[in-house]
């Protein structure tokens, strides 16, 4: 025999019929959609908890509400953009960061406008006044220090008040310490110019426009003048920088006028003491006859004479 014929011949492998592929394909996409269909009605695939951190003027509450998620809903049905979106709509809201974590925590960051100042609303309620002009009650949870300026006045200019705000958000916190109160004074030089009261017993005028370069100096401005022993005193801090006395003009020449009062008050006391009043004789009827002349005789003699011819008379006698 042949040497080739002695090799066993080695068969071809079958091929798998394209059946079989189709219903392992079939199979594993069972599985799957099994899985998903009980993940999603599982609790793993729902919000568990929302954290919100940062907020200081809001409430944890509304910044939720805002957000429109709810413990409950769908993970993966809302997006961190459509939430960082509905949050800043908030007014005063300055930044937000929305971030998922799995499973079912959604974290939102939240920044808020700066306070920059307060005011008392209508019922005296202390109001925070934000550096985008926001006004937000102050009460309740929110913790509460007059640690800003008190604005008064700006009822009738809100777009300067706005200004204003921003003014103040764009200068260090620190150098608004010593700010008690700050009012409009506008002119037809100034439109913007305001005044206002510190700490310190000083009495500042500038414009809002002018505000956060003078307020960078005014601590030192004040710490010279109190060195040279000036603790009071109008600051006018605009073009140049002057200061200048309070004005006392008014109240000597109410003093003086006071003065002037109380000695024509003496001088009429003393001329009341001098005069008298007399009173007015009544007039007498006149009489008939002789006795009407004889009267008018005896009124006419001088009554001296009369008296000294009678003491005469009777010496003789």
């Amino acid at each position: 025999m042949h040497t080739e014929e002695r090799l066993p011949v080695i068969k071809k492998p079958k091929k798998r019929s394209r059946g079989s592929k189709r219903l392992l394909f079939l199979l594993f996409l069972f599985f799957i959609t099994l899985l998903c269909i009980l993940f999603f009605q599982s609790s793993l695939s729902k919000i568990s908890e929302i954290q919100v951190d940062g907020q200081e003027l809001l409430t944890a509450e509304a910044i939720q509400g805002a957000s429109g998620v709810n413990a409950g809903d769908h993970f993966f049905s809302v997006s961190s953009s459509a939430i960082e979106q509905k949050v800043k709509s908030l007014k005063m809201v300055e930044s937000v960061e929305a971030t998922k974590h799995f499973p079912g925590v959604i974290h939102i960051q939240v920044k808020e406008y700066p306070r920059v100042a307060y005011q008392f609303g209508d019922a005296n309620q202390p109001e925070a006044i934000l550096a985008d002009g926001s006004v937000v009650p102050v009460g309740g949870d929110i913790n509460f220090v007059m640690d800003k300026p008190i604005l008064t006045g700006w009822g009738a200019s809100p777009e300067l008040k706005n200004k204003l705000c921003q003014a103040l958000a764009s200068t260090s916190p620190s150098a608004l310490t010593d700010i008690s109160e700050i009012k409009p004074d506008p002119s037809e030089s100034y439109p913007d110019k305001i005044k206002m009261y510190t700490r310190s017993q000083f009495e500042v005028i500038t414009t809002i426009g002018y505000l956060p370069e003078k307020l960078k100096y005014l601590d030192t401005y004040i710490a010279d003048l109190k060195e040279n022993k000036i603790s009071t005193g109008v600051l006018k801090l605009l073009e140049a920088d002057t200061h200048a006395p309070f004005d006392t003009d008014a109240g000597k020449a109410a003093g003086k006028d006071g003065k002037d009062a109380k000695s024509s008050a003496g001088q009429d006391g003393r001329t009341d003491k001098k005069t008298t009043t007399t009173p007015t004789p009544t007039p007498t009827p006149p009489a008939s006859g002789n006795n009407a002349d004889s009267k008018k005789e005896s009124d006419n003699a001088p009554a001296g004479k009369d008296t000294k011819t009678s003491d005469k008379e009777t010496g003789r006698n």
